[in-house]
C-alpha cells in the first residue's frame, strides 16, 4: 500500500507506466491492478479520497493479520499442548516398562529431570517454534520475490550479506546446544542432591552436616548458573548481532539506492523514489521474520538438547519384555521350580546354579549373610530381572512364556522397606485397584493387624500417610503393607527380611499379621531373624550367591552347619 500512496502525494502516476520498476502494466498483475484502481478512485473523486482508500486498505489488511494470527495461534495450541502430553505419557509409560535394574544405575533426580525440565525446555524452545518455522519462511519468500520485482539489483546485494549471517548464526547454536547438554548434566545432579537431602533429612542433622550438603548443593549451583549466563549471553547475542549485520545491509542498500536514482538516465535504472521507499519498507518487514527465525534456530538448538535426552529415554532397551504369544493367564496348581538358575549383573555372577522346588501351599525360607544372593533370588520369581542361564518354572512352564502382568498377579510382596505413597490409608491398601473394595480393604486391615490404629488416625481410612508413609510409624506402614498383600489376595508370596527393621513390640503384630497373611499360601520368606521361620516346611541357607544347606530347621541343626552356627550366634545375642 505505500507504493499508491506515495504516487498520490507526490503525483507521479502519470510519470510511470507502472510503479514497480516500469514493468508494463499486466491485467494479471495484482500490483498493477491496485495501483490502477487507485488511480481511477484519484481521477474520479480526487487525491484526498484516495487517500482515504489507502488507509482504510491498511487498516483492513493490519485487522485480517491479527484476526488470522489469532486464529494460528489458536490452531497450534492444542497441537502443542497435544504434543507434550504425548511426550509426558510415553515417558512415563517407558518408565514404568523399564526393568527394576535400569533404576539401580540411574540417579533418581535424573529422571526427575527429564520429566519436568527437559519436557519444559522442549514446550518452550521446540513447540513454541512451530509457527516461526511455519509462518516466517513464507514471509520471507514473498518478501524478496516483491522486492526481486521491484529492484533485482539490490535484492542481489542484500542476499550477499545474508550467508555471512547464517554461518555466525550457526556457530553460536551449536555452541549453545552444547552448553544445553553439559547445563542438563549439572541440573540433574542438582535434582538428586536436593532429593537425597530431603529424603535424608534426619541422616543430615544427625551427623551435622547441613553445612557440608549445603556447600556441595552451592558449588553444583554456581557450575549451573555458570552454564547458563553462559548460555544466555549468547542467546542473547543474535538480536544485537542481528541489528547489525541488518544496519550494514540498510546502509549498503540505501546508499546503492540513492545512486541508482540519482543515476537512472545514465544507467538505465527504472528505480522511482516512491519504489525505492517501498523496498526499503518490504526489506524492514522482512528483518522481523529473519531475527524471529534467528532466534528460532538458537531455540530450536537448545531444545534439541533437552529433546536428545527425552529420546534417550524413550530409547532404552526393556530388558523384561513379553515374548510373542505370551499367556494372559498364568495358572499355579503344583510347584515353583528353580532349573540350573546363573544370574549376573552385568558380567559380576551373584547366582550360582541354583536348583530347587517348592510345592504349592509350602513355605521357603532363604538365611544367610547380607550380600549372599537372597533378595537377587526372590526378584526373579516375579521378573524384575530375568535370569542369565536355566529357568524357573510355574507347573512347568517356563514363567517367560506369561505375560509379566499375568505372572504378577498371582504375587504379593511386602518388602523389608514399607513403600507407601502419599494418598489415603485407604487407597494404599487398594493399590493398583481401579474399583476399590472398602468392606474388602477393611477385612484386609483386620487380619493385617492394622484397623485398631488406622480407626485411631485423624480420618481414620481417608487419612493421608504422607510422603513414603511419613506420617506413620515403622510398624504401621508395615501393617498396612501386609494389609494391601492381603487385599490383593495372591498364590505366591514373597516376604523380604518384612520384620528386620522393628522394635519387639511392632514386630510381635507384624508376625502374627504375617503368619495370617501366610496361611494357605505359597511364601518365599527372606529371613534376618531365625526364629520367625522356625516353622517353614524348607529353609535354605545361601552363601556367595550358591545354596550351601536345605532342609527344616530341625534337620539343619541337627546337621550342625552353618544354620546351627547361626541360630547359636541369634540365642547369644538374645
Amino acid at each position: 500500500m505505500a507504493i499508491p500512496f506515495l504516487n498520490v502525494i507526490f503525483d507521479r502516476e502519470t510519470e510511470n507506466s507502472s510503479a514497480i520498476g516500469g514493468v508494463s502494466s499486466n491485467a494479471g498483475d495484482i500490483f498493477d491492478k491496485l495501483i490502477g484502481f487507485i488511480r481511477e478512485i484519484k481521477a474520479q473523486e480526487g487525491p484526498q479520497n484516495a487517500l482515504i482508500y489507502i488507509s482504510t486498505g491498511i487498516v483492513l489488511l493490519f485487522f485480517l493479520k491479527n484476526v488470522f494470527r489469532y486464529l494460528a495461534i489458536k490452531v497450534l495450541t492444542p497441537i502443542r499442548s497435544g504434543v507434550i502430553f504425548d511426550l509426558r505419557r510415553k515417558m512415563f509409560e517407558k518408565i514404568n516398562r523399564l526393568s527394576v535394574g535400569f533404576f539401580t544405575e540411574q540417579k533418581k533426580g535424573d529422571m526427575l529431570t527429564r520429566l519436568s525440565s527437559d519436557i519444559g525446555e522442549v514446550e518452550w524452545a521446540i513447540m513454541a517454534s512451530l509457527s516461526s518455522i511455519i509462518e516466517n519462511p513464507v514471509k520471507i519468500i514473498l518478501s524478496l520475490a516483491f522486492m526481486f520485482k521491484i529492484s533485482p539489483q539490490l535484492s542481489l546485494i542484500m542476499l550477499l550479506v545474508l550467508p555471512v549471517s547464517g554461518i555466525l548464526i550457526g556457530r553460536v547454536g551449536k555452541s549453545l546446544k552444547k552448553g544445553g547438554h553439559s547445563g542438563q548434566s549439572v541440573l540433574d545432579r542438582i535434582m538428586s542432591l536436593a532429593d537425597e537431602t530431603i529424603g535424608g533429612s534426619k541422616i543430615v542433622r544427625a551427623f551435622t552436616a547441613e553445612r557440608f550438603v549445603t556447600q556441595k548443593y552451592i558449588t553444583l549451583n554456581k557450575e549451573f548458573t555458570r552454564i547458563h549466563s553462559k548460555m544466555l549471553n549468547r542467546r542473547e547475542l543474535s538480536s544485537p548481532m542481528g541489528e547489525f549485520l541488518g544496519s550494514i545491509v540498510v546502509a549498503l542498500i540505501m546508499y546503492l539506492g540513492g545512486l541508482l536514482i540519482l543515476n537512472a538516465s545514465s544507467i538505465h535504472s527504472s528505480l522511482t523514489p516512491e519504489t525505492f521507499i517501498a523496498f526499503i519498507l518490504t526489506f524492514s518487514q522482512l528483518i522481523s521474520p529473519a531475527k524471529a527465525t534467528a532466534n528460532t534456530v538458537y531455540n530450536l538448538q537448545k531444545g534439541m538438547a533437552s529433546l536428545e535426552r527425552i529420546e534417550e529415554l524413550l530409547h532404552q532397551p526393556e530388558k523384561i519384555k513379553d515374548e510373542p504369544g505370551a499367556q494372559t493367564e498364568c495358572s499355579f496348581e503344583k510347584e515353583i521350580r528353580f532349573n540350573d538358575v546363573t544370574f549376573a549383573y552385568d558380567q559380576e555372577i551373584v547366582l550360582h546354579n541354583i536348583s530347587f522346588a517348592l510345592e504349592k501351599g509350602k513355605t521357603l525360607a532363604l538365611v544367610g549373610a547380607s550380600g549372599a544372593g537372597k533378595s537377587t533370588l526372590s526378584d526373579l520369581l516375579p521378573r524384575f530381572y530375568d535370569v542369565s542361564s536355566g529357568s524357573i518354572t510355574i507347573d512347568g512352564r517356563d514363567i517367560r512364556s506369561f505375560t509379566t502382568h499375568s505372572l504378577r498377579k498371582k504375587m504379593g510382596i511386602v518388602p523389608q522397606t514399607s513403600i507407601l505413597f502419599n494418598d489415603t490409608v485407604l487407597n494404599n491398601i487398594c493399590f493398583g485397584d481401579e474399583t476399590p473394595d472398602i468392606n474388602r480393604a477393611v477385612e484386609a486391615a483386620k487380619h493385617a493387624h492394622a484397623h485398631d490404629f488406622i480407626m485411631q488416625l485423624d480420618n481414620g481410612y481417608e487419612t493421608t500417610a504422607g510422603e513414603g508413609g511419613s506420617r506413620l510409624s515403622g510398624g504401621q506402614r508395615q501393617r498396612i503393607a501386609i494389609a494391601r498383600a492381603l487385599y490383593k489376595d495372591p498364590d505366591i508370596l514373597i516376604l523380604d527380611e518384612a520384620t528386620s527393621a522393628l522394635d519387639s513390640e511392632s514386630e510381635k503384630a507384624v508376625q502374627e499379621a504375617l503368619e495370617t497373611l501366610m496361611q494357605n499360601r505359597t511364601s518365599i520368606v527372606i529371613a534376618h531373624r531365625l526364629s520367625t521361620i522356625r516353622r517353614a516346611d524348607q529353609i535354605m541357607v545361601m552363601e556367595g550367591g550358591r545354596i550351601i544347606e536345605a532342609g527344616t530347621h530341625e534337620q539343619l541343626l541337627a546337621g550342625g552347619g552353618m544354620y546351627k552356627k547361626m541360630v547359636q550366634l541369634q540365642s547369644f545375642g538374645e
